[in-house]
């Protein structure tokens, strides 16, 4: 029975010595982790990225030098095998913490404290990291910034919180049953919302979410959407505009997907494809397809799913709509 507490042992050591370096020291650090093949996939204006020293003088140079005395606050930390190709991830989750005290993406800077949302996936091979796939909450660091480059949201956007019992931190080897259990859970969930794309119902009844989903279950969307609680609110604040206000979905499946324990997460590249047709984030619809990278992070309870932790690159989504907010906002609000 494969553990994963190699890969695990191997993610942390790393995620101690980027906290550890400065600015400069991130191409160093990544290049004694990561293969020499290393492939990262990162939210605009990231995107594909081929490299160490490509990613430390893109991605974590400048951030670390926006945001002082960064630190990692995780939440959910996990590893499995990928139900998609059988490789071998590891996944946290939670805030990067610092002073904002260089500007960043075009977001003047505050001088207070910023918390940026992540989530990142590491694919762990002979033991190096081969994959990246990081997804940062642009838009909920720009809201923190005072910047709020879109209408209000259906939902209420915060400093979200972890799991409900601070059980996401799965640094001991969990029973592989459990995670079995999991994906079981997840993959029906998975169905049903295939299932509801096929035939067009946009709003389907609270039933079938209870069959997945607790009466109270949390769902923590990215900003611009905001979270939700219970499955009627979740459905008022998020199910019902977004099902209603994008055509043609069409589900392009996941890079990986897997569970520890009661938690699963998966992402996408790109997960969803999508026409929005007016309503969306209080924006006009338009006949303009767009593609959706998504991360989700799941915690079971019971037989059902229970919390739900949502990235979305929404900054990425808007482009392919004509509009580029970090652009805008650079222009306007600190040119």
């Amino acid at each position: 029975m494969h553990g994963f507490q190699a890969e695990k042992s191997l993610v942390l050591e790393y995620f101690a010595a980027m906290e550890a370096a400065g600015a400069e020291e991130a191409g160093a650090v990544l290049g004694k982790y990561m293969s020499e093949d290393y492939l990262f996939r990162g939210v605009y204006p990231f995107n594909e990225l081929q490299g160490a020293n490509t990613v430390a003088s893109d991605v974590w140079g400048p951030l670390k030098t926006s945001l002082a005395r960064m630190q990692r606050r995780q939440d959910v930390f996990m590893a499995g095998e990928s139900e998609i190709a059988g490789d071998h991830w590891v996944m946290s989750m939670g805030h990067f913490m610092g002073l904002f005290d260089a500007d960043w993406l075009g977001i003047r800077a505050t001088r207070k404290i910023g918390m940026l949302r992540y989530a990142e996936f590491h694919c762990v091979s002979e033991d190096k990291i081969t994959q990246t796939g990081l997804w940062l909450d642009i838009i909920g660091f720009m809201q923190q910034a005072g910047v709020n480059p879109l209408p209000p949201s259906t939902g209420q956007y915060f400093v979200y919180p972890g799991p409900r019992y601070h059980d996401g931190i799965l640094l001991d080897q969990q029973a592989p049953e459990e995670a079995a259990k999991t994906l079981e859970v997840l993959n029906l969930m998975i169905e049903d919302l295939s299932g509801l794309n096929a035939s067009g119902n946009d709003r389907c009844p609270p039933e079938l979410l209870a069959k997945r989903w607790t009466e109270d279950m949390a769902w923590y969307g990215p900003a611009g959407i905001g979270a939700s609680y219970t499955i009627r609110r979740y459905q008022e604040q998020h199910q019902y505009p977004f099902r209603e206000g994008l055509k043609d979905k069409v589900f392009n499946g996941h890079v990986c997907r897997f569970a520890e324990g009661n938690f699963a997460c998966f992402f996408g590249w790109p997960n969803l494809s999508n026409t929005p047709t007016g309503g969306f984030l209080g924006l006009p619809g338009g006949e303009l397809r767009g593609d959706m990278r998504v991360v989700d992070v799941y915690r079971r309870e019971g037989d059902k799913l229970a919390e739900n932790w949502v990235l979305i690159d929404i900054p990425y989504w808007l482009k392919q709509q004509g509009l580029d907010i970090l652009e805008r906002t650079r222009a306007i609000c600190n040119p």
